[in-house]
């Protein structure tokens, strides 16, 4: 069999198991559904001063679809990864026919599969439910867009599985790394720009995916809706990850 072959069985794999996983299945497919109703709903009729005077919806769906590309991508892949580590369900892939990268690639292409899922289910909510625009001449910007950054958020979600104890710990410290950044980066309403706040967001790659995004529903902008400074900060940010996760990754569960 060929290695697309074989990188083809895994993915239908990881596919399995993650939509036969309730817990998985519910806190990375339907929250970013749930937190788009509900906020979405809240603030149906109001806008957003600081963007132009804009539709809230407008400016939520895109933040929602970025916080979409880090749940699947980041969140989950760290919190699976180091659960089956710590199971020993990675040491005996190791002791398969099974080569490693093709394994790791699977997993990988089912994060992006997922993430990518997920961002067109909400922006078809938001375009059909609360009247966001979709601009067809963005959509290779939102591709790129979304290319980068769940690659990204793939490697970081490897690289930080390097720095889980155990299994139990995972969700834990991912979600109290996570959930602050998120908060911080305008994911729930926009910060000003020039905020102590935002100078903080900055820093991290939330707020610059958030942004890269939202420049694909920005009515108020012109062009194909590149944003590649906020773009090339994302790919630093995964070649960070990438970096740590090739030196350090393991597959044997601790001691």
């Amino acid at each position: 069999m060929s290695d697309a072959a074989l990188l083809g069985d895994q993915f239908v794999e990881e596919q399995k198991r993650f939509w036969r996983n309730p817990t998985s299945a519910v806190f990375t497919a339907l929250f970013p559904v749930m937190f788009l109703v509900i906020f979405a709903a809240l603030n149906s009729n109001n806008r957003i001063k600081e963007l132009h005077d804009i539709r809230f919806a407008q400016y939520y769906v895109p933040s929602i679809v970025a916080f979409t590309i880090f749940s699947a991508c980041f969140v989950n892949l760290a919190i699976a990864t180091t659960f089956r580590r710590e199971m020993g369900l990675l040491k005996r892939v190791r002791s398969t026919p099974l080569p490693p990268a093709i394994f790791i690639g699977g997993v990988i292409l089912s994060a992006l599969f997922v993430g990518a899922f997920l961002s067109v289910l909400v922006t078809l909510v938001g375009v059909v439910f609360y009247g966001v625009h979709f601009y067809a001449a963005r959509l290779l910007a939102l591709v790129v867009t979304f290319a980068i950054s769940s690659a990204s958020c793939c490697a970081l979600g490897l690289g930080i599985t390097t720095f889980l104890p155990n299994a139990d710990a995972a969700p834990a410290v991912v979600n109290f790394i996570y959930f602050p950044i998120v908060f911080i980066s305008g994911t729930f309403y926009p910060i000003d720009s020039g905020s102590a706040l935002a100078k903080i967001a900055n820093v991290f790659p939330v707020r610059h995916v958030i942004l890269a995004v939202f420049a694909g529903f920005d009515p108020v902008r012109s062009g194909a809706g590149f944003e590649w400074n906020h773009l090339v900060v994302i790919a630093v940010w995964g070649l960070a990850g990438l970096f740590v996760a090739v030196r350090r990754f393991r597959w044997e569960p601790s001691k």
